[in-house]
């Protein structure tokens, strides 16, 4: 079963109550997503594997340690977005692609309609980004196709998720570990994370 790490952090505890808060204007919404992104990935990078590398200071030589891989952030279309430049800020040499889905309206099952990766993806971390693990099917549909280009070492990245997400990503991608900022109680009848925060979407871009 897939390693579940949710932050108890009081800054991320702190940000996450006017993440919650209706009343949280967009413009204030949109800057705590970016920067819970960034605290989170302070834990999401606790075990990168390092290498030994040559260096100078200004004084003499030393061995000193860079990151062993690439890291590749790949939000997922478009609430995802929101997450990645606080995520970004703190590993700025990371690469970035994207991923689009939508729900059909028949089979109620995700879709792909848009996705492009970096070429380094395969040998590099990734970092499956979405703010909200619901029912986990977009989420595990995502990391289906990112698997698909030989990428193995994977991680998911949100803000809130729920046990039936969690279940869904653990059943399907038992070698995927999960980061959350905060886990919610349950799924609603229409399929909203209870307490959560709404649509993340609509609250980032504001469109609703």
């Amino acid at each position: 079963m897939s390693k579940l790490v949710v932050l108890n952090h009081p800054l991320i505890d702190h940000k996450m109550a006017r993440i919650r808060d209706k009343n949280t204007g967009t413009k204030e919404f949109r800057e705590s997503v970016s920067e819970v992104g960034g605290l989170i990935t302070y834990e999401i990078t606790r075990d990168f594997q390092t290498v030994e590398k040559k260096i100078e200071t200004p004084i003499c030589e030393m061995t000193a340690k860079e990151l062993e891989k690439q890291i590749v952030i790949v939000p997922i279309l478009r609430a995802g977005l929101g997450m990645v430049e606080g995520i970004h800020n703190i590993i700025p040499t990371a690469k970035i692609g994207h991923i689009g889905l939508y729900r059909d309206e028949e089979s109620l099952e995700p879709q792909v309609y848009y996705a492009k990766f970096p070429e380094v993806i395969k040998d590099s971390v990734v970092l499956v980004v979405d703010p909200m693990l619901a029912t986990g099917g977009s989420a595990s549909k995502a990391i289906e196709i990112i698997k698909k280009t030989g990428a193995t070492d994977i991680r998911y990245v949100g803000l809130v998720g729920c046990p039936e997400g969690v279940k869904r990503i653990q059943e399907d991608h038992p070698d995927v570990a999960i980061y959350l900022a905060a886990m919610d109680s349950h799924l609603n009848e229409v399929g909203y994370i209870v307490p959560g925060l709404g649509d993340c979407g609509d609250r980032l871009f504001g469109t609703k």
